[in-house]
């Protein structure tokens, strides 16, 4: 038997089992779970172990690389300042930033960064190893960048250049790095344990990241395009890839990709965000901006990915294929592997979801198992 440690209320008992069976199967080497309702914590579960020997148990305080799950924080970072009224959804991203006007991107708007329509997912020119890690070069590179495709025509998923572009009008407006104002004025004021880019102090609590289980939807997949080869191995190591476990990828800012967190930092911001987006008295953000962030932006084939998505303000919301739950208006951020936080907004519920291994692909759905047998607890 796989033990579960935790908080784990009688009537998710089901969940539990279905959790310790994931680890037990090998679904997973080390995972949280954790659930709020009406801004209460209800359910925060982990086990397993934090290395590929499993020689360390997984425990209450450990934190992981979440990969893409970060964008959506990063995203609420920017539009805390809209809703302050430092930035404009509307005005050309160039305005802050401009640099950016090169290239023909003069007139691309600040929304179209957070809705993958900019037609930046890649960068053309070979960069050298490292690079990602080097964020005045990146963006550099960004700013010299031609749209892919005519921005606004249509929207490609920017698996690693979305922190950079978000993250850098940000950085114009605030005079803050993503982690630095992640740190000064959302998660460190709201107890949030997520974090991108942080010092060895941490180093004790991060569960080591571990080669993906194998793709669990089937199917081979077609030949990348060059720009679908860019967006994810220019530079080498962009993605993280040989680079997640090392302190370099720890200590850098690489807001689409390295954010590290847990379960219960994730259930504990979504919950917030869905009820009234105050935590404990830190403002979060507006019930007003709440909606419309989630509110539907783009929904369709997504050139960068060949398949259906469909996002928000930053957010991706669900869909036929790819449910959070029965209820139509949640909202929230998947990362590779299955890692997962989101919020649903006619349950009052946040939802987090950390794992060390994960499987490939983005259907994930032991991960949506356990989505399935918490709503049928409640």
């Amino acid at each position: 038997m796989t033990e579960v440690f935790g908080v784990c209320p009688p009537r998710f008992e089901a969940v539990r089992t279905a959790f310790a069976e994931v680890i037990r199967q090998d679904h997973e080497v080390g995972a949280a779970l954790a659930i709020s309702q009406h801004g209460e914590a209800v359910l925060d579960i982990w086990a397993g172990h934090i290395d590929a020997d499993r020689t360390q148990l997984w425990q209450r305080d450990t934190i992981v690389n979440l990969y893409s799950v970060g964008k959506a924080i990063t995203a609420l970072c920017l539009l805390q300042q809209v809703e302050l009224g430092h930035i404009d959804l509307d005005t050309p991203v160039a305005h802050y930033w401009p640099e950016f006007a090169q290239a023909g991107k003069e007139r691309i708007p600040v929304r179209q960064l957070l809705t993958h329509e900019a037609g930046l997912p890649a960068i053309r020119k070979a960069l050298p190893p490292g690079s990602s890690l080097d964020w005045d070069l990146f963006c550099t590179a960004l700013a010299e960048q031609e749209p892919w495709w005519e921005p606004g025509s249509a929207h490609g998923y920017h698996t690693n250049t979305f922190g950079y572009l978000v993250g850098e009008v940000l950085r114009r407006v605030t005079g803050l790095s993503v982690g630095t104002y992640l740190r000064d004025e959302l998660c460190g004021p709201g107890q949030i344990d997520f974090h991108i880019g942080f010092g060895p102090e941490l180093d004790h609590r991060v569960a080591d990241v571990l080669p993906a289980a194998p793709r669990d939807e089937g199917g081979d997949l077609p030949e990348p395009s060059e720009m679908q080869k860019r967006a994810t191995l220019n530079p080498p190591g962009l993605s993280g890839q040989e680079i997640v476990n090392h302190r370099s990828w720890r200590a850098a800012e690489v807001p689409a990709t390295n954010g590290h967190g847990n379960a219960r930092a994730l259930a504990r911001l979504y919950g917030a965000l869905a009820t009234d987006g105050e935590l404990d008295g830190l403002h979060i953000l507006s019930p007003e901006w709440i909606a419309r962030a989630r509110a539907e932006a783009v929904y369709g084939t997504d050139v960068m990915l060949g398949r259906v998505t469909r996002f928000g303000l930053g957010f991706q919301l669900a869909m036929e294929k790819r449910p959070l739950g029965p209820n139509p208006r949640t909202f929230g951020h998947f990362g590779a592997g299955g890692s997962l936080g989101f919020a649903d907004p006619d349950a009052a519920i946040g939802f987090g979801y950390a794992m060390n291994r994960g499987r490939a692909g983005w259907q994930h759905r032991h991960v949506r198992n356990l989505i399935d047998l918490i709503y049928q607890a409640l």
